[in-house]
């Protein structure tokens, strides 16, 4: 699996934020959260980009403001502005429309296989708990669609990949905490450990 330089990224991200290419900060801080998916520095950084995008006032206040903070704790400053910005109208829509947007930028040059074509060969015969291992150390699924989503973490949970099920439930559930059909799959996740 391909992993990205987590530092050198979050700093080119917010280099570009600094400078206001708000577009190029918005990628570079969901690639870093694409790999590093419990990276609350680059979920802030997508959300404070995206609400620089749209224009929204005082995203850019709101990052000079983590930054000094992180100077002084930054899991403190992590926590802090988590909490701002959950608190704020829309986040939550805001940081799904963020997750199609890049992917859909980004697949043309992204090093991976589209769900899609991972359930073809599945459904061509190919073995699910085999081909994922294969593919897990190699590249990386993407994941386009919700329905996508949901359809994976169930095959991780019927496969045996009930921890890595959970994190990406737990992650999920965070951005999304009312969701009917996650909740559903988090109480079949909980029964699992059981």
């Amino acid at each position: 699996m391909n992993v990205v330089s987590k530092h050198k990224t979050l700093t080119q991200a917010k280099d570009s934020f600094s400078k206001s290419n708000y577009k190029n900060a918005l990628e570079k801080f969901a690639i870093v959260l694409q790999d590093f998916p419990n990276s609350k520095e680059a979920y802030n950084g997508v959300i404070l980009s995206e609400m620089a995008l749209s224009g929204e006032g005082g995203a850019e206040a709101l990052f000079d403001y983590y930054e000094i903070l992180k100077d002084e704790d930054k899991e403190q400053a992590d926590k802090i502005i988590s909490d701002i910005l959950q608190t704020m109208d829309g986040t939550l829509d805001k940081l799904g429309e963020i997750f199609a947007e890049p992917l859909k930028d980004r697949l043309e040059f992204e090093d991976g296989i589209l769900y899609k074509d991972f359930k073809d060969l599945i459904e061509n015969g190919a073995d699910f708990k085999e081909t994922f291992e294969n593919i897990m150390f190699s590249t990386r699924v993407i994941i386009t669609q919700k329905e996508d989503f949901i359809d994976f973490l169930d095959n991780l949970i019927e496969h045996g990949f009930a921890e890595m099920a959970l994190t990406y439930l737990e992650n999920a559930l965070s951005i999304y905490p009312s969701d009917e059909l996650l909740t559903k799959l988090f109480q079949k996740l909980k029964i699992e450990f059981r």
